[in-house]
């Protein structure tokens, strides 16, 4: 039985496909059209995972997409009315695309994918809470959904046993954690919806100097549950700002407009919005694990990809056991349709748990040479795997930026070893490398260590052998250990760490492993193989644009290197010739 679920029409589409209740291929579309968040309809995507798993539509048992589009015309509409004519533009907006696309989703989708299915729709939160629980390795678990909104819920909680899922209190828009960091994340001037990592990352550089502030933005109360104080806000009736002229006047600033200065002020917002956040989540999860007594958590939604905030409720809460699947965020959501469908609507028993993110396009070592020789660059092909990652392993030593480019693409928002740019955290200076040559990024933002698993507690404050596979984990950098990995070690001590094992990880922990025998480190600089403003690389194309276009250093696809560039014309013109061929070579 084959079962494809969707999500679309917001942000970050994707598509996912199971075949028997097992995941066989699940991306995002931006990764194919080069259009980061894109949010229409993920044709690419599902062309790519019908492919992966040699089937066509028709093969297709069951389509679900990922939320109840009825229930969520009637929230917008219903909130609309109540609020004009303030939201005259905001109806301007909206409803022509509602009208002609939104509303007739099941035959939207049955036009693009060409087919007279039934279309199987799912609500938003119960999409979220099933991407977590049912790919969990827990048979029975807590759960927690929360993120900007679906159709009214914005937040949810509930409890998973065997395939059923039971979400019992939801927090209905306009009260809403995610959109709460919209707003924060607006008013410092970032892009809503694709630099919250950004507030995450500017926050330890703060203080709490507006935590009170925040405290009167929002009222929590001892049960998790919380209302906004709706003065500050303007999401109910504008899309194009989320806070106005009284949350300007609370915090005694205009917002900060993009790319100028970022300031004490601004560091101090970062550092106190979160911490409310933290609040909210963790004073939330406190009393799930209280009312349910489960021991287990399953966390969804965007605000799931808050790392911080998660480390936080595992070490506070009193649940002993965390899971977040890696695309928490909406992509995944098509992930969790198709198992509600296939697991809680048809009652099929369980048989998959989410140990990696490697589910999205591979490329052969025919399609890289084909690659490579389109665009003029000089390589040298391994048919040993040895030789290639000790000669890797001892670049990395000697300080170069390793772009590695292997087996399957990461779903979710980062990049796990398949498709990073690796370097060596033993170097202070490294995180100004990457981000000024490399990534054009703000310099305070940090790198992610990947580690050794085995070795993790000993450069970590976490058990010894707990798994962080996803990202999702900020734990303390054990302080003797700060002085010998600078370049992982944030501003605040911490480390957003992934634990890498060579049953889950293949040739990366094997990569890792000749480093720590090369240096006696067990860990390197994982960081996503993109530029800032664009997708994680999908195709050896792509890869090569990146590394020519950046201060990467080496290139590593498959078993072949390139350690040097050639002069830009020779590039331009093999870069020409293979972007003619890129459309017919692409996945084959």
């Amino acid at each position: 039985m084959h079962v494809l679920g969707i999500s679309c029409y917001y942000h970050d589409s994707g598509a996912a496909l199971i075949r028997d209740g097992r995941l066989i291929a699940a991306a995002e579309e931006e990764r194919f059209n080069r259009r980061k968040h894109y949010s229409a309809f993920p044709n690419l995507a599902v062309e790519y995972c019908l492919r992966e798993a040699g089937i066509t539509i028709k093969d297709v048992d069951y389509i679900c997409f990922y939320e109840k589009p009825l229930v969520k015309f009637s929230r917008i509409l219903e909130t609309i009315l109540t609020r004009w004519p303030r939201t005259y533009w905001n109806w301007v907006k909206s409803m022509p695309i509602w009208l002609m696309t939104k509303l007739h989703i099941g035959r939207t989708i049955q036009r693009e994918l060409d087919t007279d299915k039934d279309i199987h729709f799912c609500t938003h939160h119960l999409s979220h809470a099933a991407s977590a629980f049912l790919v969990s390795p827990y048979k029975e678990s807590a759960i927690i959904t929360a993120d900007g909104v679906g159709e009214w819920a914005t937040t949810a909680w509930g409890v998973g046993c065997g395939t059923n899922i039971d979400l019992q209190k939801e927090i209905s828009f306009p009260h809403s954690v995610g959109l709460l960091f919209s707003a924060i994340t607006s008013y410092l001037g970032f892009r809503v919806n694709d630099a919250e990592w950004k507030v995450m990352g500017l926050a330890p550089y703060g203080q709490p100097t507006y935590l009170d502030k925040f405290r009167e933005v929002v009222d929590l109360r001892t049960d998790g549950s919380f209302r906004l104080n709706m003065k500050y806000f303007t999401h109910t009736h504008s899309t194009s700002r989320m806070f106005n002229r009284r949350w300007e006047e609370l915090f005694g600033r205009r917002m900060r407009t993009k790319e100028t200065e970022i300031d004490q002020f601004h560091k101090d917002i970062a550092h106190s919005g979160q911490k409310m956040v933290e609040e909210i989540m963790v004073t939330m999860a406190t009393h799930v694990r209280k009312t349910t007594q489960m021991e287990n958590l399953c966390l969804a939604g965007g605000v799931g990809l808050n790392c911080v905030a998660n480390w936080r409720i595992l070490q506070e809460s009193g649940f002993k056991n965390i899971f977040i699947q890696p695309a928490a965020g909406d992509s995944g959501a098509a992930l969790g349709a198709a198992f509600y469908l296939y697991n809680t609507v048809l009652k099929n028993r369980r048989n998959f748990e989410m140990r990696h993110a490697y589910w999205g396009p591979s490329f052969d070592d025919d399609c890289i040479r084909k690659a490579l020789e389109l665009s003029g660059l000089s390589f040298t092909y391994h048919d040993r795997e040895e030789t290639l990652l000790e000669q890797t392993a001892e670049a990395i030593d000697s300080g170069k930026v390793i772009a590695w480019y292997q087996g399957r693409l990461e779903f979710g928002p980062r990049a796990l070893g398949n498709r990073s740019l690796v370097a060596d955290a033993r170097d202070p200076k490294m995180k100004d490398i990457i981000n000024a040559k490399v990534k054009f990024r703000e310099a305070f933002r940090p790198f992610a260590p990947s580690v050794l698993r085995e070795h993790a507690h000993i450069y970590f404050e976490m058990p010894e052998g707990m798994d962080a596979p996803f990202m999702l984990l900020v734990p303390n950098v054990r302080p003797e250990k700060r002085a010998e990995v600078p370049a992982i070690t944030h501003e605040d001590g911490t480390g957003r760490v992934q634990t890498v094992t060579e049953e889950d990880n293949g040739r990366y922990y094997r990569l890792i492993k000749a480093f720590y025998d090369c240096t006696g480190t067990p860990l390197v600089i994982n960081t996503s193989f993109n530029v800032r403003g664009e997708p994680i690389v999908l195709s050896p194309e792509d890869a090569i644009h990146t590394f020519m276009n950046t201060g990467i250093d080496w290139l590593v696809m498959g078993n072949f290197v390139v350690s040097e560039k050639p002069d830009a014309v020779d590039y331009e013109a093999g870069m020409k010739r293979s972007i003619e061929l890129e459309a017919s070579s692409l996945m084959k």
